[in-house]
């Protein structure tokens, strides 16, 4: 039986820390602010990214390098057979595209997971690849599984503010300004590839409302036979409002009784994008194979 290791990087929010704990390794994200890199829980932390957010520095999003990529990579194997890297959503970033390239390079030994998470749904998957390759599935048998069972989940998305959404060319200068005027909040969703539309309301408390009813219909419907059977994992997720996410925790927890919440602070890759006050709500399903 081959030795499996997990990797994944830091927008499944499994910090440093967390992932010596776990036995995943985490790559950082690098982020350029004001033109010097940062490296998303090693030189920069979720506090000093939103106070240079906030600051109106100029951020842009990064990707890991080959050469990072190829060390790291090397590095595992040295101690493993095989190894599984998720990384996230290729929807949302070009690290899937430029790993899955460099593993043709290690004769099957890497292979790389396109399965559509990011967040809290994409830390589910690293975690659920750990439970498979402790099951004794080969590398190759982990990615088929993940990607077999890559719509299996859904994230719901609320914003504090249009600004990033304006500045990132997603909405026009108008309908933000329009937007603020009326107190108009949007709600974004993740059931794929992309962060797309899914409605907008007029307040942050309408805008709960409507990711709590998104989240029951998806219960009701794409995720029924899961529901019935209690088989979902229920996550949590905010951009720099800690407080403000344990009221929203502790709402989910009486919307939806019964289930056990993980909450972690949004990937910064997304809350580039978004800004600060997000709140989310996502589910990702149980794995068949690992019920079995």
């Amino acid at each position: 039986m081959s030795k499996v290791a997990i990797v994944t990087d830091s927008n499944s929010g499994i910090t440093q820390k967390e992932s010596k704990e776990l036995g995943i390794r985490v790559i950082p994200m690098p982020f350029f602010i004001d033109g010097k890199e940062y490296l998303e829980d090693i030189t920069l932390t979720q506090e000093e990214f939103y106070i240079k957010l906030e600051g109106d520095a100029d951020i842009s999003t990064s990707q890991p390098s080959v050469g990072e990529l190829q060390d790291t990579f090397d590095e595992v194997l040295k101690d493993y057979d095989e190894l599984v890297f998720i990384p996230m959503s290729s929807g949302l970033s070009g690290t899937c595209q430029t790993a899955t390239m460099l593993a043709e390079d290690y004769d099957g030994k890497v292979c790389v997971v396109n399965n559509q998470r990011i967040s809290v749904t994409m830390r589910q998957s690293a975690i659920d690849a750990l439970e498979l390759a402790k099951k004794g599935y080969s590398a190759k048998e982990i990615k088929e599984i993940l990607e077999k069972h890559k719509f299996d989940s859904s994230i719901y998305i609320t914003l504090e503010t249009l600004k990033y959404l304006k500045k990132g060319g997603r909405i026009t200068p108008a309908a933000a300004a329009i937007g603020t005027v009326l107190n108009l909040k949007p709600v974004l969703q993740i059931q794929g590839e992309k962060l797309d539309a899914y409605t907008k309301t007029r307040g942050k408390e309408a805008a709960k409302k409507k990711m709590i009813e998104a989240m029951k219909n998806d219960f009701e419907n794409r995720f029924a036979n899961f529901a019935k059977e209690g088989k979902l994992h229920l996550e949590a997720a905010y951009s720099g409002n800690p407080e403000e996410a344990a009221e929203w925790k502790e709402l989910l927890s009486k919307e939806f009784p019964g289930y056990d919440i993980h909450m972690d602070p949004l990937s910064l890759s997304i809350s580039c994008h978004i800004g600060k006050g997000a709140l989310a709500i996502a589910v990702s399903a149980y794995l068949p194979e690992l019920e079995a």
